[in-house]
């Protein structure tokens, strides 16, 4: 659901009655300590009031609540738990001004709009009800509700950069708008610019006047931009415009230009965003914690971001939780902050999920809680002036900015934008393996369908075909034919000139293998080599691995990590780098294929981290920042390499099929895991054993097993049975 605070459509009146009644609840339960949650439902008709449940813990919505106050309630209850009292515990971000009995204000608006993943599950139903089905959430600050909204919707990456059009055909829309979808408020902005009545949209709704009657109103306002031309906005014109939350990006679409051209012209009449800090008290005491947003004020109107005159590096963090980009680059955003930190720099941190730890309000020295796109990063960038910007820990997120950013001036330190462009771009790549003389499965890119098709023919079935430029593998598909590639290409894909398909011959019955490296510029070091326990063809992000390897000879590792070190090198590469290789064949006869290049913090960093004990991200960022890796050194005094630990770790996928009924659990080369395990132990199979059990798989001792494998598995499914009679 999207959730707004302060509640901006309740009656005082309601407002002390809930809060009494959340007193009450935690009375009754017996709650001596510690933070809770109570759930109510209002009706608006009468002020009837329910509740629906009470947590007697820390919930999903207390770090959100965390966020939108600034009052770290996790924390506070921590210390509750062991004795100390409300009035005993100091306040941090107004620097012990305040007790932390004093309760949070705020004088902003605050709007969470969460992330949905349905484009990965085709046979889900997207109706929303009860049972909680989406994977991520973004949360935006404003001066208005209008504002805040609109940037918690460009937040959201997924396409839109405000309220864009998704139908013009009015049955459509009164039944999206009738049943609560994951787009539901695009179609109620659709009503209103189909000619709905705000009576009409309330009647299929149920949505509380005051937010539609905002909706309606920037509906309105993007009819009026109809015609108009950017020349001739006056600055009070676009300060309203931008008052209202209207990106750069949108403006540019109402008004027929480029987001580039109206920034411009924004520029030139002086209009740029101010910045407000998150103080928990409404700025009736000073703060010294730099937790900031932007908005659009008065002429007149104050900036409280006070940037400092130190060396500054800055880190973009990767947006919303989703599938293929989760908690694993936030973890590498937040040791990058921390190696920063430690090494002298002021730490800069921008991102807008707040379900993450980058984005609590200590893990940097200053945090931007802004939506991670071109327009919010290159204002702050203006603002802060930093030495240095590190795109290559929040997935792809920033990566899409990259060049962008690097046009723009901006001090993008690492790999340049070009090398991850290089590894990106198919034919560029190719190029690249080429001259190193390494292989790779054979591929081609199409720009049409029939130059797909014709393509296919020369490269042989089975294909895996892909959109280039993707992260979870995102309309990924192996296809047997060319009934399969033109079902494909029409379903799945718009190809253009500028969205080629890549299309790669898919390796049968080959091992998939990652490894993690990092490179200075001059000397490589390989992180983790993990052996995927899926065959090639599964997703890296869904399959099992293991580190060590639980298969490879010594002699096909030393290859792999001759390699790595090629790409690394020839690549230019500066911080972190992810290869996945395919091995076919065994013993003598084994041929090493490099499947793909990321020369990016890959997710599986964190594993890898933990299970060596080497702090990659940190090494990594380092080497970024100009420390060479014979200069660093680990908390042992020694240089970092790699560790080939005396024990094994798995890691393994985490998938939400339970929350999505009739959803084939079949996995392929599309991404569907929402999270993952680490298993610890002596041997591969006591580590297996591990990481099942934390997946929460259980494993039955007894009972009647069914197995059913393809053809080509028949002969060495033998044994397996065996093994269980």
């Amino acid at each position: 659901s999207i959730t707004v605070a302060p509640a901006l459509t309740l009656t005082d009146k309601e407002y002390q009655i809930m809060r009494n009644a959340s007193i009450a609840c935690l009375r009754e339960i017996g709650v001596e300590t510690g933070g809770s949650n109570v759930q109510f439902a209002v009706n608006p008709s009468n002020g009837r009031l329910l509740v629906i449940e009470m947590n007697p813990r820390v919930s999903r919505s207390s770090a959100l609540a965390s966020k939108a106050t600034g009052f770290p309630i996790a924390k506070v209850a921590a210390k509750l738990a062991v004795g100390y009292t409300l009035d005993e515990l100091r306040n941090d971000i107004t620097g012990g001004a305040t007790p932390a009995s004093f309760e949070p204000s705020i004088d902003y608006v605050v709007t969470k709009i969460p992330r949905f993943a349905f484009e990965k599950f085709p046979a889900a139903d997207p109706h929303l009800t009860t049972q909680m089905k989406s994977v991520g959430e973004v949360m935006a600050i404003g001066r208005t509700f209008q504002e805040s909204f609109q940037k918690a919707l460009r937040g959201l990456e997924t396409g839109i950069d405000g309220l864009s059009e998704r139908s013009s055909d009015r049955d459509e829309i009164i039944d999206e708008i009738g049943n609560a979808g994951p787009e539901r408020i695009l179609f109620v902005a659709d009503a209103f610019r189909v000619g709905m009545s705000l009576d009409d949209v309330f009647e299929e709704t149920s949505i509380d006047p005051w937010f539609l009657a905002q909706i309606e109103q920037l509906v309105q306002i993007e009819g009026q931009l109809a015609g108009r031309d950017l020349a001739g906005l006056t600055l009070d014109e676009l300060r309203f415009l931008k008052q209202k939350g209207f990106s750069d990006k949108r403006l540019a679409k109402l008004l027929g230009t480029n987001q580039h051209a109206v920034r411009e012209r924004r520029h030139a009449l002086g209009l740029r965003p101010v910045y407000k800090r998150v103080d928990t008290c409404a700025a009736e005491f000073a703060t010294q914690t730099a937790y900031l947003y932007s908005c659009y004020e008065a002429a007149d109107g104050e900036c409280e971001a006070e940037p400092t005159s130190r060396k500054k590096i800055m880190v973009l963090g990767g947006g919303p939780n989703r599938i293929g980009q989760g908690i694993e680059f936030d973890y590498c955003c937040v040791h990058a902050a921390l190696a920063m930190r430690e090494d002298g720099y002021e730490t800069i941190m921008i991102n807008c999920n707040p379900e993450t730890v980058s984005t609590d309000y200590d893990t940097s020295d200053r945090l931007y809680f802004e939506p991670v796109t071109l327009e919010d990063v290159l204002e702050i960038v203006d603002k802060e002036k930093p030495t240095g910007v590190i795109v290559q820990y929040g997935g792809q997120t920033p990566l899409k900015l990259a060049l962008d950013l690097e046009r723009a001036g901006v001090p993008i330190i690492g790999t340049s934008p070009d090398s991850i462009d290089i590894a990106e771009d198919r034919e560029r790549f190719q190029g690249l393996l080429h001259d190193i003389g390494l292989k790779q499965p054979p591929n081609r890119t199409a720009r049409t369908e029939e130059q797909a098709l014709a393509l296919a023919q020369e490269i042989g079935y089975p294909l895996v075909v892909r959109p280039s430029y993707v992260l979870g593998g995102r309309a990924m598909e192996i296809v047997h034919g060319d009934k399969d590639l033109e079902r494909y290409m029409r379903e799945a894909v718009r190809v253009s000139e500028k969205s080629p398909v890549l299309l790669d011959r898919f390796l049968d019955d080959a091992i998939e293998v990652d490894v993690d490296c990092i490179s200075d510029g001059v000397d490589v070091m390989v992180g983790g080599i993990m052996e995927h326990v899926e065959a090639a063809g599964i997703h890296s992000g869904d399959s099992a691995c293991s580190l060590p390897p639980y298969s490879l000879s010594p002699d096909l590792q030393d290859e792999m990590r001759r390699q790595s070190v090629l790409m690394a090198k020839a690549l230019g590469v500066v911080g972190l780098m992810n290869v996945q290789f395919a091995i076919q064949g065994e013993g003598a006869d084994a041929v090493v294929y490099v499947l793909e290049v990321n020369p990016r913090a890959s997710r599986t960093v964190p594993f890898v981290s933990k299970a060596t004990g080497q702090p990659l991200a940190k090494v990594a960022a380092r080497c970024m920042a100009g420390v060479p890796l014979a200069r660093q050194r680990d908390r042992h005094g020694r240089v970092p390499a790699e560790v080939v630990p005396p024990y094994f770790s798995i890691k393994e996928a985490v998938f939400p099929f339970n929350k999505f009924p009739g959803v084939d659990p079949i996995l392929g080369p599309e991404m569907r895991s929402t999270g993952e395990v680490m298993g610890v132990g002596r041997t591969f199979g006591e580590a297996m054993l591990k990481s099942q059990l934390g997946a929460g798989s259980r494993l039955p001792e007894k009972g009647t097993v069914v197995i059913t494998v393809k053809n080509g598995d028949k002969d060495r499914a033998v044994k397996v049975a065996r093994d269980l009679v």
